[in-house]
């Protein structure tokens, strides 16, 4: 209902300054729930090392010094391994050696890499996919080379 007193422009602006006031309060509360969120939030990087021993286990493939351990259907040998390593860009295989080799955190091999946390973070992940998709594709490849 349209108050009579009121012209067409008076109503524009009425709504124009109700509709900015409502963005705001929204704007705000998503800010809050951005806040919120972060302050629960940790990166991997900022765990203890006990609490990053809670988050894996570890399978003892290598035990019996053999040099091939099957995964999935596929068998998976140290030389296909390191195939696949060989094939990752220097800088992906480095962060992957420095992380998984040397126990190094994602800071560390920032502040030695001389890059931001969230590009070792992306190289390591990224390598990761990398050496999976070539062993998927290459297991059964060099199982085929090696029996011949």
């Amino acid at each position: 209902m349209i108050e009579s007193g009121r012209t067409e422009w008076q109503i524009r602006c009425a709504f124009n300054a109700f509709c900015k006031r409502v963005l705001k309060h929204a704007a705000i509360d998503i800010s809050k729930e951005r806040r919120r969120q972060q302050s629960k939030e940790r990166t991997f990087s900022e765990l203890t090392p006990q609490e990053n021993h809670q988050l894996y286990s570890i399978d003892n493939h290598g035990e019996d010094n053999t040099e091939e351990f099957q995964l999935a259907d596929k068998r998976i040998t140290t030389h296909l391994l390191a195939e696949a390593m060989h094939t990752l860009p220097e800088e992906k295989r480095k962060t992957v050696l420095l992380y998984y080799f040397l126990q190094k955190s994602d800071m560390e091999i920032s502040q030695q890499l001389k890059v931001p946390r969230s590009t070792v973070q992306y190289r390591r992940t990224s390598a990761l996919e990398r050496l999976k998709r070539f062993l998927e594709v290459h297991a059964d490849e060099w199982e085929v080379l090696l029996q011949s």
